[in-house]
């Protein structure tokens, strides 16, 4: 996401990045014979979870990305796990122990040990709003919310059908943003992107979105949120490893 950014534009890139996405989900879940989604309180929970998860989530990150240092960026994007389990443990009374918690505290000293070392910056100039990290931190949030509120929502739809749908809703905000915005998506032809870039594009909505998201939310229906959550450790190994 970050390479394209300066070409396409923040807003662009996050609208691309669900739309796209969510009709591919939703032409499979309907492929799979998967139900659509029925009745008001369906679609009044979708929305909700489209705002919260995918416009916010997706707007605070391309927002962050422009501006936040990669590594106290990441840090912060992946300690979401620890919001969820707060979350998890009020709402659905999911007790995680001690051990489990002790887990997801060294996790992220685990992660400040793998990215603490690139953070380089000028304290006496440092601006939490202007750095990105402020955006980084909402991000984050939006999605521990956005996980918990996924339990809610496959109450009244098919959680695969709904992880589509919430991505086109969610989308759609952004995508009028980007416009209003005048991103400079809208100003490029497709000479301009090279077969990089848009193969970035590709790749954020259907592997970044579509087959992620769809994994990851329809798991949230099941089993315990904290230890699914715990899981995005893992994304910044994977980033500095492809990096």
């Amino acid at each position: 996401m970050k390479e394209v950014l300066p070409l396409t534009g923040p807003f662009f890139v996050a609208s691309f990045r669900l739309i796209p996405a969510g009709l591919l989900l939703v032409a499979f879940a309907g492929f799979k014979g998967r139900p659509l989604p029925s009745g008001l309180t369906a679609w009044l929970s979708i929305t909700l979870f489209a705002l919260v998860d995918a416009s916010c989530f997706q707007g605070f990150l391309a927002q962050g990305l422009q501006r936040t240092s990669a590594g106290l960026g990441s840090v912060i994007i992946d300690s979401q796990p620890l919001t969820v389990a707060l979350l998890a443990n009020v709402l659905f009374g999911e007790s995680i122990g001690i051990a489990a918690a002790s887990g997801l505290v060294l996790g992220v000293i685990g992660l400040l040990l793998l990215e603490v070392p690139t953070l380089a910056f000028d304290e006496s100039n440092f601006s939490l709003w202007g750095s990105g990290e402020w955006w980084m931190l909402l991000a984050a949030q939006s999605m521990a919310v956005g996980t918990v509120m996924v339990r809610w929502v496959s109450k009244y739809s098919d959680p695969i059908m709904a992880t589509g749908w919430h991505m086109i809703i969610g989308g759609l905000p952004l995508l009028a943003i980007s416009v209003l915005n005048h991103d400079p998506a809208f100003s490029l032809s497709l000479k301009e992107l090279t077969a990089s870039d848009i193969s970035a594009l590709l790749y954020t909505s259907i592997f970044g979105s579509a087959v992620s998201y769809g994994v990851y939310f329809y798991s949230a229906t099941k089993g315990s949120l904290t230890k699914l959550s715990s899981l995005t450790f893992l994304t910044p190994m994977f980033a500095s490893i492809f990096g």
